[in-house]
């Protein structure tokens, strides 16, 4: 088992920054790629950015050139920063890591952009 505990989220106005960071403990032997999603009520959870162990990236459109996604692995961590912050980024931000077929889930953060 692997427990992921999501921190940095919070209120934002538009155009500002917040960092979020996720600390994996437990069989961590097991992750291979880390990445973020987001989720709206309504809506499907979305990914945002992933990276795997050998730091390729991939990010969704819509956030390409102001989001950017880093892992640390003597820490066992993985971070976003979010640069340029939109009121379309609000959502609760899950951290997810694992390696096919086992993909485990961190509790979520709430990020608030205002206007």
């Amino acid at each position: 088992q692997v427990q992921l505990v999501e921190s940095g989220g919070g209120l934002v106005q538009a155009g500002g920054s917040l960092r979020l960071s996720c600390v994996a403990s437990g069989s961590i032997f097991s992750i291979d790629d880390m990445g973020w999603y987001r989720q709206v009520p309504g809506k499907q959870r979305e990914l945002v950015a992933a990276i795997t162990s050998g730091g390729s990236t991939n990010y969704a459109d819509s956030v390409k050139g102001r989001f950017t996604i880093s892992r640390d692995n003597a820490k066992n961590t993985v971070y976003l920063q979010m640069n340029s912050l939109k009121p379309e980024d609000t959502a609760v931000y899950y951290c997810n890591a694992g390696a096919p077929p086992v993909r485990y889930w961190g509790q979520g953060t709430q990020v608030t952009v205002s206007s």
